[in-house]
């Protein structure tokens, strides 16, 4: 065996005995709440579909319904990137649509999040400058802040005073320092103040850079996240939304200025380098979009029932994090959290655990992710099954 293949084989073996392997689950068929995995038919509380926009078959119908009418218009594939011949109207229609709901000048949209993140901060960013981003921001952002040329520090997580401190010390040793932070925090479910982070930014002339991903569609009136919600969605030079979550869609968006969307044009790698999204897909997109900023009431009852559930967990001496629908348990070890998973899915509920490196050592947890089609009567009795 070659040695990269011994090595290999070593770093699974450990992966093995520390409870961190991973194996591509087997999923089926969605119905509503319900999931097939593993051959199972299972309450769903691992999705990102938290309007359960995905889930509605009639939405979906009506969909590819007109679809068929208008052939010409939604291709399944665009065969090429959009700065050839893969830029089909339908992009220019959804980032209209995307820059008048978010009031600004301009937008973008991308393959997905992954892809943005990883595009925007190298794109934006060069030797001169520093980026500072939160401890705990997912790892598309790491990986965007490695990638680019500038320096990289992370900051204590939501702990603004840590951040201002750099800032100070930092602002006259670089060209640009930019800010970079997700609103709703994807592990612990907890909420970046976004008004405190546009002050700072203001205060020391940096950038800001803000990823809604697990925002939009489920925070303000529109559904159009957190920076909505607060009334700050002007003060974010450069505000990342996803299709893929809430939206119920592929791909993802940026909305800024003109000057910043026709510099990512021209720099942006993974925006040059890639196939298009197929037309289909941004039709959908663009009636998900129009869709959710109705759905006020469905957004009420995700924050009811996410308070409802964690509120639950605390009144049984468990540990959880978070103010938002994203409910994470954290139990520590890690075959605990597999254990409760299992015990779980005993019961007919797929809440999956989240083990080390997506979180930090010695805090692995069983994560909820509530959607808008739960009712508290689905989750009413998991609180008792989580207790050690």
């Amino acid at each position: 065996m070659l040695p990269v293949f011994e090595a290999m084989e070593k770093e699974l073996d450990a992966l093995r005995r520390q409870e961190r392997f991973r194996r591509l689950p087997d999923t089926g068929v969605r119905d509503g709440r319900f999931l097939e995995f593993g051959g199972e038919s299972l309450l769903n509380l691992s999705s990102n579909d938290y309007l359960g926009i995905g889930s509605n078959r009639a939405l979906v119908e009506e969909y590819f319904d007109g679809c068929h009418r208008y052939t010409e218009d939604y291709w399944m594939a665009s065969s090429s990137s959009r700065l050839l011949t893969g830029n089909h109207r339908l992009y220019g229609a959804l980032e209209l649509q995307l820059a008048a709901l978010y009031g600004r000048q301009a937008s973008l949209v991308f393959n997905s999040g992954y892809h943005a993140n990883t595009g925007i901060l190298p794109a934006i960013s060069t030797r001169q400058d520093l980026i500072l981003s939160d401890r705990l921001n997912h790892a598309s952002i790491i990986d965007g802040g490695r990638i680019a040329d500038a320096a990289f520090r992370r900051y204590r997580h939501l702990d603004y005073a840590h951040l201002e401190s750099l800032l100070d010390s930092c602002r006259s040793s670089y060209r640009q320092i930019i800010i970079v932070t997700e609103s709703v925090f994807s592990m612990d479910g907890d909420i970046a103040d976004l008004k405190r982070l546009v002050e700072l930014k203001e205060r020391y002339g940096a950038m800001l850079v803000v990823d809604e991903a697990h925002g939009a569609g489920t925070f303000g009136t529109q559904g159009l996240g957190v920076a909505e919600a607060i009334g700050v969605i002007g003060g974010i030079d450069i505000l990342v939304g996803t299709f893929g979550k809430a939206f119920a869609s592929t791909g993802a968006y940026a909305v800024m200025d003109s000057l910043v969307r026709d510099y990512l044009v021209n720099t942006m790698r993974p925006l040059i380098f890639t196939t298009a999204l197929p037309p289909v897909v941004l039709g959908w997109s663009a009636r998900v979009l129009e869709r959710q900023r109705c759905m006020q009431q469905e957004r009420g009852h995700l924050r009811e029932i996410s308070s409802l559930l964690r509120e639950g967990f605390r009144s049984r001496g468990l540990r959880v994090y978070g103010e938002s629908h994203i409910v994470p348990v954290v139990l520590g070890e890690n075959d605990l959290a597999v254990r409760k998973a299992a015990e779980l899915r005993a019961h007919g509920i797929l809440a999956l655990p989240v083990r080390p490196p997506a979180v930090p050592e010695q805090s692995a947890r069983v994560r909820f992710s509530l959607r808008a089609d739960l009712a508290w009567e689905d989750l009413a009795g998991i609180p008792e099954l989580l207790i050690p």
